[in-house]
C-alpha cells in the first residue's frame, strides 16, 4: 500500500509540476503589467482554463519546423555552387544591414526544476503523512506553493491570484480532513496559525516594507494554516527555517560577492522550504 501512495504521489506531482513553467511564465509579470496571454515569440496561448492549463510551449513552438524540399531543381532558380575539395569557404552573408543588430526569436527556456521540485515534495508529503486525510491537502498545495515560489524567484511576486485563493483552500481542505478519522492535525490550531504567521508577518511588514513584502503576509496565511494544522511546535519549527535558510542564502550571496547586506532577494522560496520542513516533520510526529 505504501508503494502504492508514493507511486500516486509521484504521478500526481509530476503531472501537476509539468504545468508549471507555463503558468510561471504567465504569472511573472511586474505589477502594473497583465498576465501574459502569449508565448515569447508571440502565439496565443491556448488550452484548458483559457490556456492556464498546458505544456511549457505552446503548440507552434513545440512542433518541429518544416523541412524545406531538398535536390528539387527549381526551373530558373540560380543554380547553386558545387564545394571544390581544397577551395576557400565564402564568408556567410549578414542577414541585416551593417550595423543593425540581428533579431532572435525568444522561446521557453527548459526548465526541469520545478516539475522535479515537485514531485520530490509530493514524494516527501506522502512517506511521512502515509494514508491520512490532510495527505489530499497537502497534495493540492503543493504545487501551487512550487508554482508561487518559481514566480517570487523570477519577479520578486507573490501574485493575489495565487495567495489568497491558497490560502482559502488550505482552509476547506484541512477542514474537510478535520471531518473525517484518521487524521493527525487540529483545524481549529490551523485556522489560530494562520493568523498568528500572518499576524507576525504583518507587524514586520509595518516595521520595515522595504524589507518584507505584503505578498509574504499573504502567503504566510496558508503556510501559517498548514503548519498549524500539527500545533504550535511545528508552527514556530517551520517559520524559523524560513527565515534559517533565508538568512543562510543571502549570507552565502554576500560571501561571494554577489550581493550586497541591502539586496533584496526573494522570500517566498525560503517560506515555502521552511513551511515543507515543518509539515514533513508535524506529520512523522503525528
Amino acid at each position: 500500500m505504501d508503494a502504492v501512495l508514493l507511486a500516486l504521489a509521484a504521478v500526481w506531482g509530476a503531472a501537476t509540476g509539468l504545468l508549471i513553467p507555463r503558468a510561471a511564465y504567465r504569472f511573472a509579470v511586474e505589477p502594473e503589467e497583465p498576465w501574459r496571454t502569449a508565448c515569447p515569440a508571440g502565439h496565443p496561448l491556448t488550452g484548458p482554463v483559457r490556456g492556464w492549463l498546458g505544456p511549457a510551449r505552446c503548440g507552434p513552438c513545440a512542433a518541429p519546423p518544416a523541412q524545406a524540399a531538398q535536390d528539387v531543381p527549381v526551373p530558373g532558380a540560380p543554380a547553386q555552387a558545387v564545394p571544390v575539395p581544397g577551395a576557400p569557404v565564402p564568408e556567410p552573408q549578414a542577414s541585416t544591414a551593417p550595423g543593425t543588430a540581428t533579431r532572435t526569436t525568444p522561446t521557453y527556456a527548459p526548465n526541469t526544476l520545478a516539475p522535479l521540485v515537485t514531485v520530490l515534495a509530493c514524494v516527501a508529503l506522502a512517506a511521512a503523512t502515509g494514508a491520512r486525510p490532510e495527505l489530499v491537502g497537502w497534495l493540492v498545495l503543493a504545487p501551487v506553493a512550487v508554482l508561487l515560489a518559481v514566480v517570487d524567484r523570477r519577479v520578486h511576486r507573490l501574485p493575489d491570484a495565487l495567495t489568497l485563493p491558497l490560502a482559502a483552500a488550505a482552509v476547506l481542505l484541512l477542514g474537510g480532513a478535520a471531518l473525517l478519522p484518521g487524521h493527525a492535525g487540529s483545524w481549529t490550531s490551523g485556522l489560530l496559525g494562520g493568523l498568528a504567521l500572518g499576524g507576525f508577518y504583518l507587524l514586520l511588514f509595518l516595521i520595515n516594507p522595504n524589507g518584507m513584502g505584503f505578498g509574504d503576509v499573504k502567503l504566510a496565511l496558508a503556510l501559517g494554516v498548514a503548519l498549524g494544522w500539527y500545533g504550535w511546535t511545528v508552527l514556530f519549527l517551520g517559520g524559523f527555517a524560513g527565515f534559517l535558510f533565508g538568512a543562510a542564502y543571502g549570507l552565502a550571496l554576500v560571501l561571494l560577492r554577489r550581493a550586497g547586506r541591502r539586496t533584496g532577494i526573494p522570500f517566498g522560496p525560503f517560506m515555502v522550504a521552511g513551511a515543507l520542513t515543518g509539515v514533513l516533520l508535524g506529520a512523522l510526529a503525528g
